[in-house]
């Protein structure tokens, strides 16, 4: 008795300091939140401006193999308090930035280049001194952050930043990209645990089909240096001009102004399918640079192909909902329906969890196949996207003896765990090849291109359906058999060094080899390549005399740095005290290019704020098209003009955000959901009746998950009747729950059929639940009524 006295004393004292320090509840609260993105909701203080990026224009310049790209974001403040704008914006995984100013007015600063610590203290005291300043930070290869400090009411300011990217042609078609928007991450990792430098994963985004709050515009100067033809974009409404056989000028049309949600995509070819090739010199003042792009020979087909083991690796989270999963499926019924008898395969489907097909792989059997399909055709996408076990699951199961391995994996790539993904395909692969499918309108290109990089095989990109079958077509090709292999480089009395890459992986796409490096003397010498292709020995031999260093190869050199950062951290795990990142930063400084050890920071001179402090907002990034709002949460209860809600309030994990964010709703905003043409229920309109359950689920499980979700259910009601009673009776719903507690279907009872929105709503809302997941591999069956009062 006296223990319960206890007892009870101390739950009472712990509630009395809870309620008189809501700060550590709060605190207690946080400390459960993952770092994950969120909806963007228009706060209710209207000198506040919470989009203070107006539009970014792109002008783009290529010649010959070499983009020059100059990036200018305008940030204007229409409110009335002074601002520090955070926006988190993509680049191309080669793109080698080189350079930043920021214009206020009449006066333009150049950004230096600093160490990335040392630039952020100077941003941050310019920023406390009441400065206008600007920096530009690398949070991955193809991810970067500008803060623009002191944006005061009615300021316009501009900054712009160049870089520099090698255009590397794939069948002879050439291919400029320039991403416009980074889909959100998923990260389990809860924000107290959080380095600061992933805080950027914890950005606004606006809902599925929202127009981005900025515009967009791109012009593309192309001079190849030979005749071109066949210039499209497959992405953008678009004008091309031909001004002579090897000039083009492309104009996007205005009615893309807010076209920033999905990847720019450029290709052309050069007339007779050929390639630029050859050797590119530039003499600099203290240092000489080549490049190197060699045209590999014709593939020839061979029929006596090994038996081949196939893994399929396929995301299914929330991300890849609607119309990512629908291109996924068009193409696993391709490749896996494609396998000759002779191969073997299995497939792995993976979200917050993994399902897979069988413990080993299976015969390419017309069953086994069809088994396969109807494993894939039945997800509806859903949950987080946990990678990294998925990969560990897959690359650990058990070899086919005198079967040659290949992994592939299709996914958006949505995920924060780039470099420990390359380090686990990189240490587990074994003699395998890894093919990366990127899927959706503006994929993670760092880990699509990455995973395929350190996994020794090729990436692809598929932003539409109806690209699905060449993809899979070219898959099959580079399969069959490599272009060439066992590369080797004799550059005779041409004297090189700092050659990149060190060693020439085998050629399997057709597209040219390429080699970066420095040279000392005279140009002279030749140069010769040597490898094995499909008929034979393979020679090519360059006379390096004949090649002028030309000025306009200034580009090179950012080239090679780049080239050089890449290899030494773009695909690796580093701690602080790798010598790498000694020698990452190094070159950033003596090369002035940002990488994520240096940064760029640009801080007016004047001070320009000298009362008050500003207000910082984050940009609200528009969803990628095509990407739905599971790929953040349901999105349904995070309504953009409820008023007073922090965005902290709608942070959630990914994989219960429908759990999370219907509770959180109900419990603080349903009141304020001004959206609604009708008050907010004063009543419950729904109640649950009879649940029946299959073994592996426990009934009162399932009653305490659907009695959690019945306000949300209670507010189908809402929308379906307007608030009014009318509707009554029962709805009877069957459910089929896969071993991981997703619902694969939903079926109603015909019988009870009463209102087609109602039901309509309901079946979306019950298909988005997470049951318990069982260690029974069959699916369970729930049927539940609800009663209309």
């Amino acid at each position: 008795m006296k223990n319960k006295k206890g007892l009870l004393a101390l739950l009472i004292i712990t509630v009395f300091v809870s309620l008189a320090n809501p700060a550590h509840a709060q605190q207690e609260k946080d400390a459960d939140k993952t770092l994950s993105p969120y909806f963007f909701v228009k706060s209710d203080d209207p000198e506040v401006d919470q989009l203070p990026l107006k539009s970014t224009a792109v002008k783009v310049y290529i010649s010959g193999v070499i983009a020059d790209v100059a990036v200018k974001q305008v940030y204007k403040n229409e409110g009335k308090k002074p601002l520090e704008a955070i926006y988190i914006f993509p680049a191309s995984t080669r793109a080698a930035v080189y350079g930043m100013k920021m214009t206020i007015g009449k006066r333009t600063v150049v950004a230096k280049i600093r160490k990335r610590e040392a630039a952020r203290r100077e941003y941050e005291q310019a920023k406390q001194e009441g400065k206008s300043a600007s920096l530009l930070e690398q949070h991955r290869p193809n991810v970067f952050q500008m803060n623009v400090a002191n944006i005061l009411p009615s300021d316009v300011i501009e900054v712009e930043l160049k870089y520099t990217e090698l255009l590397v042609p794939t069948d002879a078609v050439y291919g400029f990209v320039y991403p416009t928007v980074v889909g959100p991450r998923y990260s389990d990792r809860r924000i107290t645990e959080s380095h600061p430098s992933e805080k950027w994963i914890e950005n606004p985004y606006l809902h599925q089909g929202e127009s981005p709050a900025y515009t967009f515009n791109i012009t593309v100067e192309l001079a190849a240096g030979l005749p071109i033809r066949d210039v499209t974009c497959s992405s953008h409404k678009v004008t091309i001009n031909y001004r002579g056989p090897a000039l083009a000028s492309v104009k996007l049309d205005p009615s893309e102004r807010y076209g920033g949600n999905r990847d720019f995509l450029l290709k052309y070819r050069l007339a007779g399918g050929k390639i630029e090739t050859g050797l590119l010199l530039f003499e600099g003042e203290e240092e000489n640079f080549f490049l190197l792009m060699l045209q590999p020979p014709k593939r020839v087909s061979d029929h006596q192909i090994p038996p081949r083991e196939y893994i399929f690796i396929v995301d299914v989270s929330g991300s890849m909902h609607g119309f990512p999963l629908d291109i996924s499926k068009k193409l696993l019924r391709d490749l896996i329906g494609n396998l000759r008898p002779t191969d073997r395969f299995n497939v792995l489907l993976f979200a917050g969890g993994s399902s897979i097909m069988s413990k080993r792989s299976l015969p390419a059997s017309r069953n086994n196949v069809r088994r396969a399909i109807n494993m894939i055709e039945r997800r509806r996408g859903g949950g987080g996207t946990r990678l990294l076990p998925a990969l560990k699951r897959a690359l650990s199961l058990e070899r086919t003896e005198g079967y040659s391995r290949s992994v592939v994996i299709v996914t958006d790539g949505y995920v924060s765990v780039e470099e420990e993904a390359f380090d686990l395909i990189r240490h587990n692969l074994g003699n395998a090849n890894m093919f990366a499918f990127g899927i959706g309108s503006s994929v993670n290109r760092f880990i699509i291109e990455g995973m395929a990089r350190v996994g020794m095989g090729e990436p692809f990109i598929i932003t539409r359906p109806g690209e699905a079958p060449d993809k899979a077509r070219t898959f099959r090709k580079l399969i069959q058999s490599p272009v060439l292999t066992g590369i080797k480089i004799d550059s005779g009395e041409f004297d090189v060094y700092d050659v990149e890459p060190p060693s020439i992986p085998d050629v399997l796409a057709d597209r040219p080899v390429i080699v970066f490096g420095k040279w000392r003397g005279k140009p002279k010498g030749t140069i010769r390549v040597r490898g094995i292709s499909g008929d034979g020995t393979f020679m090519e031999k360059i006379d390096v005399a004949e090649v002028k260093p030309l000025k306009t190869n200034s580009a090179l050199r950012y080239l090679w740095a780049r080239h050089r950062i890449a290899i030494l951290s773009d695909y690796n795990r580093l701690s602080p005290q790798d010598e790498r990142v000694r020698e990452v930063t190094d070159l950033g400084i003596t090369y002035n290019l940002l990488t994520a050890y240096t940064s760029f920071v640009a801080i007016d001179t004047r001070i320009r704020l000298k009362d008050g402090k500003a207000v910082t907002v984050k940009q609200p990034l528009p969803l990628p098209q095509g990407v739905s709002d599971y790929a953040v949460g349901k999105g349904s209860f995070a309504r953009k003009a409820l008023p007073s809600v922090t965005p902290r309030t709608l942070t959630m994990r990914k994989e219960s955000r429908a759990t999370e964010q219907s509770h959180e709703y109900e419990k603080k905003h349903l009141a304020a959901d001004s959206t609604a043409a009708t008050p907010a229920l004063k009543e419950i309109n729904i109640e649950l009746g009879k649940i029946a359950v299959t073994e592996g689920l426990s009934k009162e499980s399932v009653q305490k998950l659907l009695n959690k979700h019945l306000s949300t259910i209670n507010r189908c009601y809402k929308r379906a009747t307007g608030n009014r009673s009318g509707i009554k009776g029962e709805f009877t719903f069957t459910l089929l729950i896969d071993s991981e507690g997703r619902v694969i279907k939903v079926i109603m009872d015909t019988s009870s059929k009463k209102n087609k929105e109602l039901e309509k709503c309901i079946d979306q809302q019950l298909k988005t639940l997470i049951f318990p997941s069982r260690k029974e591999s069959q699916n369970a069956v729930v049927t539940v009524a609800f009663i209309l009062k």
